[in-house]
């Protein structure tokens, strides 16, 4: 087992690419801290790990919310003493163009993504100094590649890797490896969300399939088993690095409308 006796926050962990990140960490060995502001959904993910026989403990937190990842922080350490792994996977996305777009609107998603991915950080760096311990942080293939009507969401993702590259060189010295994952189009909660907005979703769904050179999009559990990778000694020389789960995106032929 890659991660067997570690310690791992992963946070929207209640649905989609948390949920599958938070179930193959478990295959894994490590003791999953699932985090989301929806707690049913946080408690159905450690409900899930748990019938497969590995340990989970659910946690309501919002990201955006200092006092929050501060209780987080606590309750994983009340739990199980250390921490090994985070993973910055909660995300918002609103699917409009800035005119459209409202400054609460604009805020949040600013809040959650990015400075969600910065509070997480800075509340477990101290525990993962204490372990060597890793980051794992959720960018996007929009933060290279951006589309219509998700502005602000690309801003994030951009940032996102930037963040991370900045925290590996500050943090190597500790021993500290930090990576970010760049997604393609997943099947999960966002990118539904993102096929929703557009005129025919079904058509903007299939249309999607086919920007990426495999013709698919892909599954939650295929972003999950390259974040074990980056969570476990496998990479243990690997850190400042974007890994593009993308099917070959942008190599495909049907751009969306």
């Amino acid at each position: 087992m890659k991660l067997k006796g570690r310690v791992a926050i992963i946070t929207g962990a209640g649905n989609g690419i948390g949920r599958a990140c938070s179930q193959e960490f478990a295959k894994e060995g490590a003791s999953v801290v699932v985090v989301d502001v929806n707690f049913r959904g946080a408690e159905e993910t450690a409900r899930m790990i748990k019938a497969s026989g590995g340990t989970a403990l659910a946690v309501e937190a919002d990201v955006a919310d200092p006092f929050s990842v501060e209780q987080m922080v606590k309750k994983t350490v009340e739990a199980f003493s250390q921490i090994h792994v985070l993973l910055n996977n909660a995300a918002v996305q609103i699917n409009k163009n800035i005119e459209d777009t409202t400054f609460e609107e604009w805020n949040r998603q600013m809040a959650v993504n990015l400075g969600g991915t910065f509070l997480c950080s800075k509340y477990c760096l101290p525990h993962l100094k204490a372990t060597r311990g890793n980051i794992v942080n959720m960018a996007s293939v929009n933060g290279f590649f951006v589309e219509p009507i998700v502005a602000g969401y690309c801003a994030t993702k951009a940032g996102i890797i930037g963040f991370t590259k900045a925290m590996a060189i500050d943090h190597g010295k500790d021993g500290i490896r930090v990576n970010c994952i760049c997604p393609g189009y997943i099947d999960s909660g966002l990118a539904e969300s993102y096929f929703q907005a557009q005129a025919d979703p079904a058509a903007a769904r299939a249309a999607a399939g086919q920007l990426h050179a495999l013709w698919r999009i892909g599954q939650p559990a295929e972003v999950g088993r390259v974040a074990v990778f980056l969570a476990s000694d496998d990479a243990s020389f690997v850190t400042a690095s974007q890994y593009n789960v993308t099917g070959g995106f942008g190599s495909g032929i049907a751009p969306l409308d």
